[in-house]
């Protein structure tokens, strides 16, 4: 059994937690705010884009005059999984949840005699790939010195996909992020970003539609914009449910101290209680023996 000494300080100690954890809470809750406005703001842009693209996309034409962003390779042998994390813990299952959706998308691509490599945002999924595919990881791109993911960021990581891309590495390329619905609940989600798939008629409607210039040129010149866009709207879903989950976890973990404090202070008491008794009885055994 513990000592009073050790209960004591095993209590300090677990205060000493319960205000790291209620500070972190509270700057998460602050964060939240404006990672979630920036997030649902993205998204009405990202959908315009995704359906002006997909027009395009749909128009008839020559498959050679098609950009490769689009029409692909022509082989979906080679993928590339981009899996998109965080540098910063604390945030409960937020990482993992991400990167087991990653690594269940890779063993079932082996399953069907694919090559598997990776590209790896932040540096909270690297440890789980690294083990299990230790040779598959084709780039990585830090985000530990970025307060906030941005447009500049999207763009160099996009960039280097479409630079492995052209150097034949993949020839599908799958993106995986958390979508964030709200402080409670974030889903790992996969998307397929290379080649961009074909649009279906839903949501689409009949109207004529000239372009000038023609659908190739805006084509070569909307993709590379369209795949910054969906890894910048990446970024923005993951910081929002970033801090959805830290704040969870945090609000969680204070509460469980809360409790380990609780329990500790009566297991406390009740050991001094005992001390005292015991004491009392030494006492008054030695006083009836003179």
């Amino acid at each position: 059994m513990a000592s009073l000494k050790e209960l004591k300080a095993r209590i300090s100690s677990v205060k000493s937690t319960q205000k790291i954890t209620k500070a972190k809470q509270m700057v998460a809750a602050a964060k939240l705010r404006k990672a979630q406005l920036a997030a649902e703001s993205a998204r009405p842009y990202a959908q315009r884009l995704a359906g002006v693209v997909a027009r395009l996309a749909a128009k008839p034409g020559p498959q050679a005059a098609a950009p490769r962003l689009l029409v692909g390779s022509g082989s979906d042998q080679k993928h590339l999984l981009v899996v998109a994390n965080s540098d910063k813990g604390l945030a409960g299952a937020f990482n993992s949840n991400i990167v087991r959706a990653a690594l269940a998308k890779a063993a079932e691509l082996k399953a069907e005699g694919k090559d598997v490599s990776f590209y790896l945002i932040g540096r909270k999924g690297r440890a789980p790939i690294r083990r299990i595919w230790p040779k598959a990881i084709v780039g990585q791109f830090d985000t530990t010195e970025v307060r906030e993911p941005g447009f500049e960021e999207a763009a160099r990581v996009s960039d280097e996909l479409r630079r492995i891309f052209n150097d034949g590495k993949f020839d599908v390329a799958h993106l995986f992020y958390s979508r964030f619905k709200s402080a409670l609940v974030q889903t790992a989600t996969h998307m397929q970003v290379v080649p961009i798939p074909a649009a279906t008629d839903a949501g689409m409607d009949n109207a004529a539609i000239e372009y000038e210039p023609d659908e190739e040129e805006i084509l070569a010149e909307l993709l590379p914009r369209y795949l910054r866009t969906l890894m910048l709207h990446a970024l923005l879903e993951n910081q929002a449910s970033e801090q959805g989950a830290s704040m969870t976890a945090m609000d969680n973990a204070t509460r469980n101290a809360g409790e380990l404090i609780q329990k500790l202070t009566i297991q406390y008491n009740r050991s001094r209680q005992a001390a005292i008794t015991t004491e009392l009885i030494e006492i008054i055994a030695g006083a009836e023996a003179l």
